[in-house]
């Protein structure tokens, strides 16, 4: 009882500052609940992060509840078709994630870039932005400042993909009467699921093409979210091996929660597969994204805003690179296996 009495304080903190997040993130789909929850973390954390009863709940809520989040993340994943539908655009999403986290590699070496930071951003703007950065956080040990910095770069490129991206597909010279060849674009070139959704819809708008590329991009977006589990296992094993300084086994280095979120996905998969309606796992992929929107709040208390801003001028050139060369990788792929 003691054990949640001494985080109530926290925990109820967050949860307001989520529910308004989650709010303005219906209003303005765009930007998503998770950027705000950060913003109005920071605009209050002054008020309230430095007071002791309010550290324990914040503390658990940046760190447990993001991970029951990630969890729970996979109860969007039906693996059998994810991996039917998402086939064809495998080829172009293993290269845009080895492209990214190679160019966030090379200027974290050149440009000596925190290695956490560094990583933070690579695997965000590679495979699914937020839901990456929130399990990739808790492997790397993460600060709660390095997770926000790492959220507010890839925001600011999703937000000037879903503005610029419609006008720049039509200049490329994507397919005007399918939605197949801007869907893939849109989901292994924007990062955010909002940001992602938007980009496509308004293509869709634009064409008159019901929900074709929609459809399309949501797919390839949940087929890159599953690089989630090698890119984490691979970084708990690099980091355990590094502390220990000798061989490591799996078990030891296995991130339990990741564990939880492929049984998640193979449960969803199962149930789907056995007939069971892919409706009833929706309210768990609502509950898994307000447990990141409450994630944010915890982690948005606990960051600076001035020391925030003064750190980001080489990790948002890192976002903007690693965002560059995904466009121009799934671009010239897709022109080189005919999709253009």
């Amino acid at each position: 009882m003691n054990y949640w009495k001494e985080r109530s304080w926290g925990l109820v903190l967050c949860f307001l500052i989520g529910i308004l997040s989650h709010l303005l993130g219906k209003s303005f789909p765009i930007i998503g609940g998770a950027v705000f929850a950060i913003l109005l973390g920071m605009i209050v954390g002054p008020y309230f992060s430095t007071r002791e009863k309010f550290q324990p709940g914040i503390k658990y809520t940046s760190k447990k509840i993001l991970q029951y989040a990630v969890i729970l993340l996979g109860f969007g994943l039906n693996l059998s078709v994810v991996l039917e539908t998402g086939k064809q655009s495998l080829p172009i999403i293993l290269s845009t994630i080895t492209v990214a986290l190679l160019t966030a590699y090379a200027l974290h070496k050149w440009w000596k870039i925190p290695a956490t930071i560094s990583t933070l951003i690579g695997v965000g703007s590679s495979i699914c932005g937020g839901s990456a950065i929130a399990a990739t956080a808790p492997v790397i040990d993460a600060k709660d400042e390095e997770v926000a910095q790492a959220i507010s770069v890839i925001f600011f490129f999703n937000v000037l993909a879903a503005l610029l991206f419609p006008s720049l597909g039509s200049m490329v010279g994507f397919s005007t009467t399918s939605g197949e060849a801007f869907g893939i674009f849109a989901g292994t070139a924007v990062n955010d699921t909002s940001s992602v959704t938007a980009t496509a819809a308004t293509w869709d708008s634009l064409y008159h093409l019901g929900t074709q590329t929609l459809d399309k991009a949501v797919i390839v977006k949940l087929t890159r979210t599953l690089a989630i589990i090698p890119i984490t296992l691979g970084l708990a094993f690099l980091k355990s091996r590094k502390e220990t300084g000798t061989k490591v086994s799996i078990k030891h280095a296995f991130p339990t929660f990741i564990l939880f979120f492929i049984l998640a996905s193979l449960i969803t998969t199962i149930a789907t597969g056995a007939g069971v309606d892919e409706a009833a796992f929706v309210p768990l992929k609502d509950l898994s994204k307000f447990f990141i929107i409450m994630a944010m709040a915890a982690i948005g208390l606990n960051t600076n805003l001035i020391r925030l801003i003064k750190k980001g001028g080489r990790p948002i050139l890192m976002g903007m690179f690693c965002w560059l060369a995904i466009t121009i990788v799934t671009i010239f792929l897709q022109k080189w296996i005919g999709l253009i």
